[in-house]
């Protein structure tokens, strides 16, 4: 390895459409597939990194989608990459910020891409990148989307037997919030003693809404309340933590460190939802766990529905960072019909446990690439 070889001569973008193995229902839509825009980052030595830019469902949760990532990434954030050395990764992201501004979701498939050529020239895992090990393995929640009592219950025995799941999260906010309500209170009386049981709202509950509906939640043992009002609204996050008595984590209203920081000022929630891809990759999710952590809140590793790569990033962020210690739903993957790797991770006992190997532990299966590459 030369100094020279570590030079950045390529940039390459596709979009590939993954079909899923069953609808996945948001608050405000379902999905049927996932896009997924893969970035590769090639050196001079031939060492390519791969990241994934990944939104969950489309652009109605940050604004962004794999249509407005890839021209961002080819025409603006590629040229700031291009000539420059992977090991200038701090560097290259902070000149990325004078270009494009936001677009955290496309600068996040840029800065794994780069993580994962940086370590595979140096023959190390990325979790060595990130502070080196702290733990294999993570626990990992099932979410459900929006289904039905018996649809949901059915899916949860079948996870529990298949993959030992021990915790699901619900999606709401779609529906008339009493009848999703009644829905919910019903699952946990089927279920609600022998897993834990948590809910997502994707910030589309008002305060009077979301104070009418949670204390039912809360006396039917659901555990966890993610995001039930708007991002900005911290001081409704703060009541509903100190009226309901259930923990709730801050998703939406956490898109950067700074965002960190003022949901601890405020005291308005218990957990903070860690996204690699919202946050804009894993330098900006180290600094985010880290106010995190100094303030005493938990950090749970969250999804975008990211594909293998996408999940690997931040399993090995996850791995790396003492502050993420209320798991992960990082099931990414499993929601997948087919995957593009040649060979998947490891999901058993309810965990998934991090691949070994350099970069980030897995290598493509370019035929199924091309294969879900839009044309």
């Amino acid at each position: 390895m030369t100094t020279a070889g570590l030079t950045i001569e390529r940039v390459d973008t596709r979009i590939l459409d993954v079909p899923l193995i069953r609808p996945h229902g948001f608050a405000t839509t379902t999905a049927t597939e996932q896009s997924i825009l893969l970035v590769s980052v090639t050196t001079a030595d031939g060492v390519t990194g791969l990241g994934e830019g990944v939104v969950p469902g489309g652009p109605w949760w940050g604004g962004e989608s794999v249509e407005t990532m890839k021209p961002l990434v080819d025409r603006y954030l590629a040229p700031v990459m291009v000539g420059r050395r992977v090991d200038e990764l701090a560097g290259v992201l902070a000149d990325m910020e004078k270009v494009v501004a936001n677009a955290r979701f496309a600068k996040a498939a840029c800065d794994v891409a780069m993580h994962d050529a940086w370590a595979r020239t140096l023959g190390v895992p990325v979790r060595d990148l990130l502070g080196g090990r702290f733990r294999d393995s993570v626990d990992v929640t099932w979410a459900l989307g929006v289904l039905p009592v018996e649809a949901a219950v059915a899916e949860i025995e079948e996870r529990i037997a298949s993959h030992g799941h021990r915790s699901f999260k619900l999606k709401m906010g779609a529906g008339d919030p009493a009848r999703d309500v009644d829905r919910l209170v019903g699952l946990a009386g089927e279920v609600g003693h022998k897993v834990s049981l948590r809910i997502d709202v994707n910030a589309r509950w008002d305060r009077m809404t979301a104070l009418t509906h949670l204390p039912r939640l809360a006396d039917a043992g659901f555990d966890l309340f993610e995001q039930p009002t708007p991002a900005h609204d911290l001081a409704t996050l703060r009541e509903i933590t100190r009226r309901t008595g259930v923990p709730v984590m801050a998703d939406e209203s956490v898109c950067s460190p700074a965002d960190a920081l003022a949901v601890v000022r405020a005291e308005a929630a218990d957990v903070i939802a860690l996204k690699t891809t919202k946050l804009g990759g894993l330098r900006e999710s180290l600094k985010t766990a880290a106010v995190a952590e100094a303030a005493g809140l938990a950090c749970h590793g969250a999804t975008s529905l990211e594909g293998p790569f996408g999940t690997a990033a931040s399993l090995h962020f996850a791995c790396a960072v003492a502050a993420v210690s209320w798991g992960t739903e990082l099931f990414g993957p499993m929601l997948l019909r087919e995957s593009y790797t040649t060979t998947a991770l490891e999901y058993a006992d309810g965990r998934l446990t991090l691949p070994e190997g350099p970069g980030l532990g897995l290598d493509p299966d370019w035929a199924a690439i091309n294969h879900f590459t839009r044309e």
